[in-house]
C-alpha cells in the first residue's frame, strides 16, 4: 500500500500543534504569589536621638547620600509613601543637631534618597540612624556603619512586618 508524502501544510501544522500543546500547562498554571521576604530586624544602638515625628525635608545638606530601598515582608513589594527618618553626625554637629534630623517619603518603586551633610565619626564610627515608626508596620531602627569615614553614601534596606 502506497502511503502518501505529507504536504508542507500537514507538516507545520502538526508541528504547531505540538508545540502548543507543550506550552499549554505553563499557559494554565495558576500564577504563583510573589515570595515573602524575612523581615528586617532592628540593630542595637539604632534608637539613640530618634524624634518622633521629624519634619519631611528635601535635603540636609549637600555631598553625601543615604539611599534604599523599602519592601513588604509578605510579598515582597515594594512600599510607596512610606515615612523614614534620617539623622547622623555631620560636619554641622552631633546626632542631636536639628539640622541633621529629617524625614523622606519613599517614591512609587519603594525607593528614598536625602542629601546631607558628610557624616563625621561618633564614638569612633562614622555612621547613619535610620527609622521606620508609624502604625502600619513593626517598627525598625537601623544604625549602618560605614567602612571609612570618606564614605561619600551609605545604603540601608528596610523589609517591614505587618503590626
Amino acid at each position: 500500500m502506497h502511503r502518501p508524502d505529507p504536504s508542507r501544510r500537514s507538516l507545520l501544522i502538526g508541528a504547531t500543534a505540538f508545540t502548543a500543546s507543550l506550552a499549554a500547562p505553563a499557559l494554565i498554571r495558576p500564577a504563583r504569589a510573589a515570595t515573602a521576604l524575612e523581615p528586617t530586624q532592628t540593630m542595637r544602638g539604632g534608637s539613640n536621638n530618634y524624634r518622633p515625628n521629624a519634619p519631611l525635608v528635601d535635603k540636609l545638606g549637600s555631598g553625601f547620600f543615604v539611599y534604599g530601598s523599602v519592601r513588604a515582608a509578605t510579598d515582597g513589594a515594594p512600599l510607596s509613601g512610606v515615612r523614614i527618618q534620617i539623622w547622623a553626625a555631620t560636619t554641622l554637629g552631633g546626632e542631636r543637631e536639628p539640622r541633621n534630623h529629617g524625614s523622606v517619603l519613599t517614591q512609587a518603586d519603594g525607593s528614598y534618597r536625602l542629601e546631607m551633610e558628610q557624616i563625621v565619626p561618633n564614638f569612633g564610627q562614622p555612621h547613619a540612624h535610620l527609622a521606620y515608626d508609624d502604625p502600619d508596620f513593626k517598627t525598625v531602627f537601623l544604625r549602618p556603619v560605614m567602612p571609612s569615614a570618606s564614605d561619600t553614601s551609605v545604603a540601608a534596606d528596610f523589609v517591614l512586618a505587618p503590626a
